[in-house]
């Protein structure tokens, strides 16, 4: 498996990178990757009923929109992405949830996930997660957040309610599933700093197996990202339409 600590911070490039790993490594892929303050729709949510979008403006909070499915998060530095690609002909999403929840049972967090393929501590939520297969491949990706403003994520998070007669400009969203949130931070004796505890999370993956190693991005994987994410993920035709 390649193991990635990708360093950008860039919402768009990194939701451009998962898509381009997801069709064009033939490889399995665990990566980890943080975004500045953003906003991160499903690939079939409404913005204007799931973010307050005029508190995002305010406080320069970016708005995208993912290739996956599921509900709306809020990102910061404070919050950790980890993201799984692999090859299968089974189909078994729990497999990842076990992997990430074993890696939170070896930092000392006692968790457990949801029915909704969220992870809980002491019946508050630290994750969320969403899901993609693209031909024999599948991708699950999970937000651990770890040091969040959790204030902004939660005014961030409060869109508009739909009236009625209100019509959509997609002709099928999804709604957010609402939840109470924590820091992992919060729930450690003595918690080390994000860049610490990020280390953490890379080096357990890295070690899960002998064959498992370190990936940069070739000159050709950051052109090619680079040109997704301009060509989509930052267009406000694929944000908002």
């Amino acid at each position: 498996m390649l193991c990635i600590d990708n360093t950008s911070t860039d919402v768009y490039f990194n939701l451009a990178t998962e898509e381009h790993l997801l069709k064009n490594h033939p490889e399995d892929i665990f990566m980890l990757w943080q975004n500045d303050n953003a906003v991160v729709l499903g690939k079939h949510q409404n913005a204007e009923t799931e973010i307050d979008l005029d508190f995002a403006e305010n406080k320069q909070i970016r708005i995208a929109r993912r290739y996956s499915g599921g509900g709306t998060v809020y990102h910061d530095r404070g919050n950790i992405n980890l993201t799984f690609i692999e090859n299968t002909n089974r189909i078994n999403f729990d497999k990842y949830i076990r992997q990430t929840l074993d890696f939170l049972s070896s930092a000392g967090i006692p968790a457990k996930a949801d029915e909704r393929l969220g992870i809980t501590t002491h019946g508050l939520k630290i994750s969320g997660s969403a899901q993609s297969v693209y031909k024999n491949r599948v991708m699950y990706h999970c937000t651990l957040l770890y040091s969040s403003n959790l204030d902004t994520l939660n005014s961030s998070l409060n869109g508009k309610m739909q009236t009625p007669g209100h019509s959509s400009r997609r002709a099928y969203t999804v709604k957010s599933v609402k939840s109470k949130v924590t820091n992992i931070c919060n729930h450690l004796q003595e918690p080390p700093d994000i860049a610490k505890f990020r280390g953490q999370i890379l080096n357990y993956f890295l070690k899960q197996a002998p064959e498992n190693r370190i990936y940069h991005f070739s000159p050709d994987d950051i052109k090619a990202i680079e040109e997704l994410r301009d060509g989509k993920y930052a267009l406000p035709e694929w944000i908002f339409n």
